[in-house]
């Protein structure tokens, strides 16, 4: 299981072929509480035409958990550090939700690393006023109670109704739920903070010059349609595509459709 050290972080990632220099390079950053396993429908579909390399956040996954460098600057200097630790000179860029903060930043300070960008269920706002005492509340009863038992009240802010009413896709809930269940509690409550402190990015969108695609569920509750078409308007030729029947996670919840979408963006980019 390879890690590397980066910024006096351990970072764990994966990488599809690290000896093959041909294929075009594709970085998938995931989303808060979650890992790289939430791209491993993607990683299995586009292999073959790409080198895949997916990550853990630093205090998410199996990536150390660090004093600090939770916020979204820093996580954003992590992921440049390890674009340059294993010599990618331009790669797509996947980022979903957290990793969609990062996606963007990246477009704005570096876009010249970045062959296209596709960010799902994210947004370019801070926080919403409205939603972080909750998110704090969450924080607070993760601290005390431990992320077990708060687990039942963020899987719906994860996943959307269709997925989580499912019969046919119980024991796939079940491995997710577990997952969740398996972070780390300093890790969790560090990284959680970070998204909820965050700056916005919206100003800066006008200065992105990539080709980006913007995907959302359209059951996404945490990060809802308006937000995917604001950033969408505000990226000089953006395309938008809608997951239908998917929540925040759509490259779990519906991985086919995500895929096609993707595929179609990217033949486009070449």
């Amino acid at each position: 299981m390879p890690t590397i050290k980066i910024n006096n972080a351990d970072i764990y990632f994966e990488d599809s072929a690290p000896n093959d220099r041909q294929k075009p390079v594709m970085v998938f950053a995931h989303g808060l509480l979650w890992n790289t396993r939430m791209y491993d429908k993607q990683v299995e579909h586009f292999q073959e035409n790409y080198r895949c390399i997916a990550f853990d956040f630093r205090g998410q996954g199996q990536s150390q958990v660090t004093k600090a460098g939770y916020d979204m600057e820093t996580l954003t200097e992590d992921t440049l550090e390890l674009l340059t630790a294993l010599d990618i000179e331009q790669c797509h860029f996947v980022g979903l939700s957290m990793g969609g903060f990062i996606g963007q930043r990246i477009a704005i300070k570096r876009p010249e690393l970045l062959l296209s960008l596709i960010l799902l269920e994210t947004s370019a706002d801070p926080e919403d006023p409205k939603n972080v005492p909750q998110y704090r509340k969450l924080v607070k009863a993760i601290r005390w109670l431990g992320i077990k038992r708060v687990s039942s009240k963020v899987m719906p802010i994860m996943f959307g109704s269709s997925f989580l009413a499912d019969k046919s896709r119980q024991s796939e809930r079940k491995q997710w739920l577990t997952m969740l269940q398996g972070n780390r509690k300093g890790g969790v409550i560090k990284a959680t903070m970070g998204v909820i402190e965050r700056i916005g990015t919206y100003e800066q969108l006008v200065d992105i010059t990539t080709p980006t695609l913007i995907i959302v569920g359209d059951e996404d509750a945490a990060t809802p349609y308006a937000k995917s078409e604001r950033m969408h308007f505000a990226i000089a030729g953006s395309k938008l595509a809608v997951i239908k029947g998917a929540g925040h996670t759509a490259t779990v919840e519906e991985p086919e459709q995500v895929n096609r979408v993707m595929s179609q963006f990217l033949e486009n980019c070449v």
